[in-house]
């Protein structure tokens, strides 16, 4: 079968692409009930799933943005749960701050562990993350056990992440582990439902990196 088209596109610059998108996004979003500080993680969402709905679902802890930017200029490590987030993270914006970014979940020490007690790798990656990164950011994209682990440890005072940004996908606790971080007290970004996954992790963590460099 073959296939003719006349469409071009309208520019093939990458930075005018974007510009282009963002746009879009706001002609298309409409009014929001986001802050100035939150909508560019909204925005970049959007731009990362093409999913306005999922983008309307985001929920935000009042400080996270704020702590974001913080934990980032403070030089704070930055923890994934699995590499596909680790891959997406603009790092030299992190590292430019002394920061770094991590994934612990194939380590051959959180692999053992996990087998010999019968349990996820997410879990035990999630618990030598807190040893080695509290007061980091958790970037939770695919495991929705990483996320509800991480809250178990919060909860029993065990672990003090500067923000975590929940959002796994799934149809198994996945929305579930979403509702119980939105009633912690501490800096989170999160969204309402089963949608997720690694792209809006990136998404929402690039945008905060971009926004703490920005203020010099």
């Amino acid at each position: 079968m073959n296939f003719h088209t006349d469409f071009k596109p309208l520019t093939v610059q990458p930075q005018e692409i974007e510009g282009k998108s963002f746009e879009i996004i706001t002609e298309e979003l409409g009014p929001h009930p986001f802050t100035e500080e939150q909508y560019p993680v909204v925005q970049r969402v959007i731009h990362a799933s093409a999913d306005f709905d999922l983008g309307r679902s985001l929920v935000f802890h009042p400080d996270a943005i704020e702590a974001g930017i913080r934990a980032i200029r403070e030089g704070c490590k930055v923890v994934a749960d699995v590499q596909m987030v680790q891959v997406g993270i603009s790092k030299p914006r992190i590292e430019k701050f002394g920061g770094s970014v991590h994934v612990y979940i194939s380590d051959p020490d959180v692999m053992e562990e996990a087998k010999r007690l019968n349990t996820t790798r997410a879990i035990i990656a999630t618990r030598k993350a807190v040893k080695e990164a509290d007061g980091g950011i958790f970037a939770i994209g695919n495991a929705p056990t990483a996320l509800l682990e991480l809250i178990r440890l919060v909860k029993e005072g065990q672990a003090k992440p500067g923000l975590v940004i929940g959002v796994p996908v799934g149809f198994v606790s996945a929305a579930e582990s979403k509702e119980e971080l939105a009633k912690l007290d501490i800096p989170f970004i999160t969204n309402i439902g089963r949608k997720g996954g690694s792209p809006v992790a990136v998404a929402a963590l690039n945008a905060i990196s971009i926004m703490a460099e920005k203020r010099g």
